[in-house]
């Protein structure tokens, strides 16, 4: 089999060698053209007047585009048609791009691009999460309430209730490779768009309205990107629109791309949150009801914002079966940057919000946090769990999430154990204790926290996928797929798939560039479904042509097709055994069809928003993280010291791809929620723009001992070859170090440090002072 082999990724010599090539990379034809915006340097206001004379007049300018120029104006929203590519009057954030420089280099149409005067009339900004709830400035209509069961008679029953709040920061999606787009004009109007996009299609459907022709008249192509976490499945739009426009004009080919500090200026970053919550529980630390209300900051236009904020609420549960809950949700249109798509969307939100819950009761009723979260768990669990001490609480246990889906593959009991066991929680635990004991300055604290994550997107049509393989006649494979390949390892996956269902050598399968002229129709590389969707797709396609060449042999040797054996290279009929290219070679002089497209939609999946019940998700995946840290007290410095992770990726498609993920996604998560503060003056403009200013974690920040296993269980679901998605589910493992850090806060005081994230230096400092 090629698959559940641990493979090196199918451009890793390309990658290491610096040969990959990406958006910016593309060789252009003679006499391209680069862009550059002109943005807005405040966050509210008219704009009265725009001076381009000195644009205009500034050395390799070619052309400037402005709002008076395009008619009607494009739109680059992925939702509510929005998002004007240019400002039309109305300024909404500082970093909006008022015009666009053509310019006969990137370096000239970005010093244009700062040689405009403009007259602005300025307003009051809506910045922050009271700002905006004053002015009533928000999206959906007001809040979008959720509830499962009588909340408030819980509440009033239960024998103890408290009531506290959560602020998290959102985070910039820092690819490598920033936002790119190379648009080459045809004939007949038609463009052919190099993107560094997570959506082909979409890029495809926005540069064909704005230029007002038919999609079939634009091409939207993607080899790899150098990062995306969800931060272009929309964020390219302009850039390609811009590109597509400046081509058209011209008639001659244009690129786009931004630097970082403009990366960081224009676009959008994760939602923040703040979560209040209520929660009535018991002296076992049993829940019994919560109370949530989630507050985000959406940013000047909607973009993802309802379905990330639907996603926080659907993971409002995180692995606790919560006899009764109600989450109330704002959507707050704010004076800043369109947040948008990150890793998780939403779910870590959602997910932080009951964690923090878990960890508050366990500080109130003097239990361990960990045997506080198991009596919390979901049904299927019930049982010891040795190492912990602890056992998962008999009562109320219906096995359904509060919007109405059965969680019927559950297993972070037995993972939970396991892990708890090859970690050494429980020793670990106590010379923690040991150590706080006799140390005054430095701090220690310990956390083990659980993950459950929704697979699928909760816009049910956009589960679905398609390929298109075609085996030649030399017995080489050449494979599409609607899927985007942004370093995770998803191209390198169907080729194992691809490899496996012809019983082939991987290295006969080569899987060309994304393009919306081979596959149509894609859904975004996102909610982690890339390997699923698009997996299933190419299995499809490739099972079509399989089929066809048994037939033909079969029948060639009067066998029964269902007996003809692709393996080891090789396909073995009655009795003879053929390497495959010769295999391929026969069927082909026997006219028989060597293409074939693929088509996979997730079956037995069902949304009702409105109503915000039904099975929204196809399966669960699962896992759970151990994090010791440090702190030092009197700064408030910090370190993570260990961290343990074992991680339900199902039977996995490629563990190496699959480990490498989960090491990824927990230092994000990490990042998240210790080191990367984003911060916006009192004029709305954003302060940390580069990395001299916004703190990435680097290498020095991983945790010296780093553990990290797979959970080996078939996938219930059948998914392709039974696997898991693994690409935002580790991201929340990161949690487990905000509350590993809240863990040693506590042992400076008997107050609860209500931690709020990120955990920078000063805000722990500032938990130790306030809990001292």
């Amino acid at each position: 089999m090629s698959v559940a082999k641990p493979l090196p990724h199918e451009s890793a010599r390309l990658h290491v060698t610096g040969a990959a090539r990406y958006t910016d990379d593309v060789p252009a034809p003679a006499g391209c053209l680069h862009l550059a915006f002109g943005v807005s340097d405040i966050a509210r206001g008219t704009l009265e007047a725009l001076d381009l004379d000195a644009v205009r007049a500034a050395p390799g300018v070619v052309a400037v585009l402005s709002a008076a120029d395009l008619d009607p104006m494009p739109d680059c929203s992925p939702s509510l048609h929005d998002e004007p590519l240019l400002c039309t009057g109305e300024i909404h954030y500082a970093g909006q791009p008022l015009y666009v420089v053509v310019a006969d280099s990137h370096l000239h149409a970005r010093r244009a691009a700062r040689l405009h005067k403009a007259t602005v009339t300025e307003g009051d900004a809506i910045l922050t999460v009271e700002d905006a709830l004053d002015a009533e400035s928000w999206f959906d209509g007001g809040p979008r309430v959720w509830t499962d069961g009588d909340v408030e008679a819980a509440l009033a029953a239960a024998p103890h209730v408290l009531t506290s709040q959560i602020e998290m920061g959102g985070q910039e999606h820092f690819y490598l490779e920033g936002q790119a787009a190379l648009a080459v004009p045809s004939e007949a109007g038609e463009m052919h768009v190099f993107t560094s996009t997570q959506h082909p299609t979409e890029i495809q459907h926005k540069v064909a309205d704005a230029l007002g022709v038919p999609m079939h008249a634009v091409r939207s192509e993607v080899r790899r990107m150098g990062g995306g976490f969800g931060g272009k499945e929309s964020q390219g739009n302009a850039l390609a629109i811009a590109s597509a426009l400046a081509a058209r004009l011209t008639g001659r080919a244009c690129r786009m791309r931004y630097d970082r500090d403009d990366d960081f200026i224009v676009t959008g970053k994760r939602h923040d949150f703040r979560i209040a919550y209520e929660v009535g529980h018991d002296d076992r630390g049993r829940v019994l009801a919560v109370k949530f209300k989630h507050w985000t900051r959406c940013g000047w236009a909607q973009d993802l914002s309802l379905p990330v904020a639907d996603r926080a609420m659907l993971h409002a549960d995180n692995a606790y079966d919560i006899p009764a809950m109600s989450i109330e949700s704002w959507r707050l249109r704010t004076n800043t940057q369109s947040a948008t798509a990150f890793r998780g969307f939403g779910g870590p939100q959602g997910m932080l919000g009951i964690e923090r819950v878990m960890d508050h009761v366990a500080h109130v009723t003097g239990l361990d946090p960990l045997q506080v979260r198991l009596r919390n768990f979901y049904a299927d669990t019930i049982g010891e769990i040795g190492a912990s001490g602890g056992d998962i609480s008999e009562t109320k246990k219906t096995g359904r999430t509060h919007y109405g889906q059965q969680v019927t593959d559950f297993c972070l009991g037995a993972l939970t154990s396991r892990l708890a066991e090859t970690c050494n929680y429980a020793e670990r635990k106590a010379r923690v204790a040991d150590w706080n004991a006799a140390n005054a300055v430095l701090k220690r604290g310990i956390a083990l926290t659980p993950v459950k994550f929704g697979i699928s997107f909760t816009l049910t049509h956009l589960n679905q996928a398609g390929a298109l393989v075609h085996v030649y006649a030399d017995g080489s494979i050449h494979l599409n797929h609607g899927g985007t390949e942004m370093g995770q390892g998803l191209h390198s996956k169907v080729v194992q798939v691809a490899a496996d269902r012809f019983g082939c050598d991987v290295a006969r399968v080569k899987v060309a560039a994304t393009d919306t002229s081979k596959v149509p129709n894609t859904s975004a590389t996102a909610a982690s479904s890339g390997a699923d969707l698009n997996g299933m797709a190419v299995k499809a396609a490739c099972d079509t042509i399989r089929d066809r060449i048994a037939d033909f042999l079969a029948q060639a040797h009067q066998a029964d097709a269902a007996k003809v054996v692709f393996a080891d290279d090789c396909v073995t009929v009655g009795g003879e055994v053929y390497p495959f290219e010769k295999a391929a070679a026969m069927a082909y002089a026997g006219r028989v069809s060597l293409s074939s497209t693929g088509f996979y939609a997730t079956p037995e999946i069902s949304w009702d928003r409105e109503a915000g019940w039904g099975r929204p998700f196809y399966y669960f995946a699962y896992g759970a993280a151990c994090s010791e840290v440090v702190i030092d007290t009197l700064t408030g410095e910090n370190r993570i010291l260990r961290t343990d992770i074992l991680h339900d990726a199902g039977a996995s498609l490629n563990p190496a791809l699959d480990l490498g993920q989960i090491e990824g996604g927990f230092v994000q998560g990490a990042g998240w929620l210790t080191t990367e503060e984003l911060v916006w003056d009192d004029k709305g403009r954003l302060r940390t723009h580069a990395p001299s200013t916004y703190k990435i974690p680097c290498a020095s920040d991983l945790p010296p001992v780093f553990n990290v296993d797979l959970w080996q269980a078939a996938n219930r679901e059948e998914t392709i070859y039974r696997s898991k998605a693994v690409g935002e589910p580790p991201f929340m493992h990161g949690i487990s170090v905000l509350m590993a850090l809240s863990n040693a806060i506590a042992a400076c005081g008997p107050a609860y440090p209500d931690l709020d994230a990120p955990a920078t230096a000063e805000r722990v400092l500032g938990a130790v002072r306030a809990v001292s």
